[in-house]
């Protein structure tokens, strides 16, 4: 959608006129878009004053189009200024602007080749660096647009930080950022000719198609060519994801049924059944692979960040082009509430148990069940009802199914669309059963031990666990410390150094808020994470750490859960307020989450010594 749309000649007038900011603010709030806040509104009133500035010249048509705030399809994502025309052969072209107001940024690190550091709303943050930012939105808009597709339409990106120092342009044009500002050039306060010449080159003269940007902005949303070649390729020959057992015959079940409501446009609602390593993430990301080349607008979705950006690497096999082209296929729930009813073919929902109601960032959001059906021609639901964590987790069949029927969605959920087959923890599900009896989830089974083929070591120092951990980890980096919600988040309170204390003078720290590739991350082995930024993934090895809220009564034989003991820092959760028997439920499937993220093997720590005495009583 586009905000505002005018031609130049326009947009100087709204300009000089001192009235743009309110225009577009208005546009806004009539097409009941989330902005306009007075940052933002400061923003237009500056930037689009320069960029007025660095269109006045006569060789730029008069009549040329010009777009502000256009949101780019399938995503959030505003573009700050588009200017729409033709180049002396007569090509038709739009060239795409971010703008920003920054004077100077830092780079991070080598790295961190996305990112700079830039004083923003307020404070120091770690953003996108600004040729990236405008390099993947013009690949989001050739990806997504079918008239961009169809008539070869240019999409040209660049950055203009019209208050940028030159003494700090070493920190833009690093070597690391070069991937992107080849791409995307960007100009700074002293290069506002250079930007006008670049501009000229692809903007001579009005387009030949004086709808085309009425075009760009309702057409159809159609995966490009480029994009489905690029999945394929990814996913070619990867045994990670080679679909086995029931995950083949609940792929065949969505395929048929996508197939269905294409043919008669209906609703229908697919909900997949798994526990913990039955291969849910890789029946939905070739279901992904399989609708984009099949042309068909489909996303996959989690509400966690932390799955979506470690399937991005996967994918990419650390190839940023690559990474770039595909991002657009993984996306949050949030913002939903904005996309038109079956505006998606199809809807892939990973994780749905930690779906959500209103929440922050989600000004409009009503409850992510209900959004998801609304939004997709089919919504495909991958579920493990145990694995709620928070209070606030509504995912469940129940009300998947109730939304289901209110948005006149049939209904699919049988033998065929459950997964059973344990493919981590060595393939063996007397693992998953183990975990139960320890934690006393249903009733005791009782097997032979010896048959338990996986690597469980318990540990009375911290301090072990980690160190043959970390060697673990020095063979492929697939090795990760997890916790639950027991330790308090110093570091990012800026109370401490570290954040989790334990005997034996054992220091660590949660992972880094700003390290979204955390499970991935050959730096990020010595971190903890943390359930949200776990759950989800899976290593080879994995050592939990098992905090205060959970012990266990030697005289009653009872595991105990204990909610006072989460850190008051927890503002996700909500298992500090919530009732005994939610607290209950909850501290134990954060445990068994995080105990069944080892494909081979789960080391363990408890702050509790008869817990871990039990645990060893039910090896032997």
């Amino acid at each position: 959608m586009i905000v505002y749309s005018a031609t130049k000649a326009e947009f100087n007038k709204d300009v000089i006129l001192n009235q743009i900011s309110d225009i577009i603010q208005k546009k806004l709030r009539d097409a009941n878009i989330h902005g306009g806040e007075e940052a933002e509104y400061r923003a237009w009133q500056n930037s689009l004053s320069f960029m007025r500035n660095a269109l006045d010249d006569d060789s730029i048509p008069n009549d040329v189009n010009i777009a502000i705030e256009y949101q780019i399809p399938r995503t959030s994502k505003r573009v700050d200024f588009m200017i729409v025309g033709a180049d002396l052969n007569g090509r038709n072209n739009v060239v795409v602007v971010e703008l920003k107001q920054w004077n100077k940024v830092e780079k991070i690190d080598n790295e961190m080749s996305h990112s700079v550091r830039a004083f923003t709303g307020g404070a120091n943050r770690m953003v996108s660096h600004p040729s990236y930012q405008a390099f993947s939105y013009a690949v989001f808009i050739r990806n997504s647009s079918e008239q961009v597709q169809d008539e070869n339409i240019n999409i040209i990106p660049c950055a203009y930080l019209h208050n940028y120092e030159d003494q700090f342009l070493d920190q833009l044009n690093d070597e690391v950022y070069r991937p992107w500002y080849e791409e995307a050039p960007f100009f700074i306060k002293s290069q506002v000719l250079d930007l006008r010449k670049f501009i000229k080159k692809f903007i001579y003269k009005r387009s030949n198609d004086g709808d085309l940007l009425y075009k760009i902005d309702n057409g159809r949303i159609k995966p490009s060519k480029a994009l489905q070649d690029c999945i394929v390729s990814l996913m070619k020959g990867r045994k990670e994801f080679i679909l086995l057992d029931e995950q083949a015959v609940a792929f065949d079940v969505c395929v048929k049924t996508m197939n269905q409501c294409r043919k008669d446009l209906k609703k229908r609602t697919i909900i997949i059944q798994g526990g913990p390593g039955t291969g849910k993430s890789v029946l939905a990301i070739n279901l992904l692979k399989h609708y984009i080349v099949k042309g068909l607008n489909a996303s996959y979705v989690t509400k966690n960040s932390a799955p979506r950006e470690a399937y991005l690497k996967l994918l990419s096999q650390s190839d940023l082009k690559k990474e770039v082209n595909i991002k657009q296929l993984f996306r949050s729930p949030f913002g939903l509430c904005n996309t038109p009813s079956n505006f998606y073919d199809c809807l892939i929902v990973d994780e749905a148990h930690r779906l959500v109601k209103q929440m922050y960032g989600d000004f409009k959001g009503v409850n992510q069940v209900m959004e998801c059906i609304n939004s997709s021609l089919l919504s495909i639901f991958l579920i493990d009802e145990n694995q709620k964590i928070t209070t606030k987790d509504i995912g469940s069949i129940d009300e998947i199914e109730h939304w289901a029927k209110e948005l006149n969605s049939r209904i699919i959920i049988n033998k065929d669309t459950i997964l059973s087959s344990q493919f981590r923890c060595n393939g063996s599900d007397l693992y998953i059963q183990f975990i139960n009896n320890v934690l006393q989830i249903g009733e005791y089974v009782d097997f032979d031990i010896k048959e338990l083929n996986f690597d469980i070591k318990l540990f009375d120092d911290p301090n072990l666990l980690r160190d043959e951990l970390r060697i673990k980890n020095k063979i492929n980096n697939k090795a990760r410390m997890v916790a639950g919600y027991c330790y308090d988040w110093n570091v990012k309170n800026k109370r401490d150094f570290y954040d989790i204390f334990l005997e034996n003078d054992f220091k660590a720290k949660w992972n880094l808020a700003e390290d979204k590739i955390w499970a991935i991350n050959p730096n990020s082995f010595e971190e903890v994470g943390c359930i949200h930024t776990a759950q989800g993934l899976e290593f080879d090895y994995v050592g939990v750490f098992i905090g205060k809220d959970l012990r266990f009564d030697e005289n009653s034989g009872k595991i105990i859960i204990d909610k006072s003991k989460i850190s008051k820092d927890d503002k996700t959760s909500g298992i500090r307020n919530c009732s005994e028997v939610l607290a209950n439920q909850l501290i134990k499937n954060t445990y068994k989450t995080l105990l069944t993220r080892g494909q081979k093997g789960c080391y363990i720590y408890c702050e509790d010594k008869a817990l871990l005495n039990h645990f060893r009583k039910i090896l032997k």
